[in-house]
């Protein structure tokens, strides 16, 4: 091969390589799908979450701000006397502060030999594992926040999900909703975030255990295969979610991805030996609204 052949070769590919790594950018992603994403103008992250309080004992049970539950009616919202001074209500916020993470990941050093007679598909199946490695971990991390101590949390009904005798999904789902609705979130696009033994075992429960109570409901899943939407909760499995915990939240409220560096690939091209492959992004994600996520623990016994 002449030696402009083999520099436009080396051109072709560097460039094939950079659509391909474009190309495969979202594999992996699965709860960043879920996620707002924000840009983050800085390493050092400062954000609030909302807690509700007034004076005396009031609070927020329902997502609504109350004035405080004393026996003198001056103290309430409503009802109150004529020229009386109205009652102080105010949100809380608790600051805090995170820090921007980076996921980094390369392939291994590929040949000039063997990128001069490889098959194009293992290139592609390289560039798609390395990106798919990062943005498992983003994903992992996404998930550490979102199932982070202070959001609503219950055992699931009865045994767990496996145990046909006092099982029950449903039960589960709309304890879930009615945590999440109590404390001022809409309920109408939950997405409910699971291992795929878990949705084994949720389909088997609506076709097989209930099949008989709502034949129609049953035929149709078996028809189709799969359960999309149980009660208007959209079923998410992925095995980058450990089992015996399902996680249902509101993808509008629950968590915010702040994305310093979007996903970005390199061609480290080392002349005379090969070249590798490089894929990173940094950012963190931070969870404004605990009380827009509900934790299913012990879901499979």
């Amino acid at each position: 091969m002449a030696t402009g052949d083999q520099a436009g070769m080396a051109e072709i590919r560097g460039i094939d390589i950079h659509k391909l790594v474009e190309g495969f950018k979202d594999v992996g992603i699965v709860l960043k799908n879920y996620c707002r994403v924000m840009p983050a103008n800085a390493r050092e992250i400062r954000w609030y979450s909302k807690y509700v309080t007034s004076e005396a004992n009031a609070g927020m049970t329902n997502g609504i701000l109350t004035g405080p539950t004393t026996s003198d009616m001056s103290g309430f919202i409503s009802n109150v006397p004529m020229k009386a001074l109205p009652v102080v209500i105010e949100n809380s916020y608790t600051r805090t502060t995170s820090y921007v993470k980076k996921y980094f990941a390369s392939s291994p050093l590929i040949s000039n030999e063997d990128l001069k007679d490889c098959d194009p598909d293992v290139w592609a199946d390289i560039i798609r594992d390395t990106v798919r490695a990062v943005n498992y971990q983003v994903d992992s991390r996404i998930l550490t926040v979102m199932d982070a101590v202070g959001c609503g949390t219950a055992a699931a009904t009865g045994n767990g999900w496996n145990v046909d005798a006092d099982g029950d999904p449903i039960a589960d789902f709309l304890a879930a909703k009615e945590s999440i609705k109590a404390k001022g979130y809409p309920t109408d696009n939950l997405v409910a975030y699971m291992n795929q033994a878990e949705e084994k075992w949720l389909i088997r429960w609506l076709i097989t255990v209930k099949g008989s109570s709502i034949p129609q409901f049953s035929s149709d899943k078996v028809g189709t295969g799969k359960v999309m939407e149980v009660l208007g909760i959209k079923i998410v499995s992925n095995q980058n979610r450990p089992t015996d915990t399902v996680t249902v939240f509101n993808p509008d409220y629950a968590v915010i991805w702040k994305e310093f560096m979007p996903t970005s690939s390199a061609v480290i091209d080392d002349p005379g030996i090969g070249k590798t492959v490089r894929v990173w992004c940094e950012g963190e994600a931070i969870r404004p609204n605990p009380y827009a996520v509900f934790k299913i623990t012990d879901t499979i016994n």
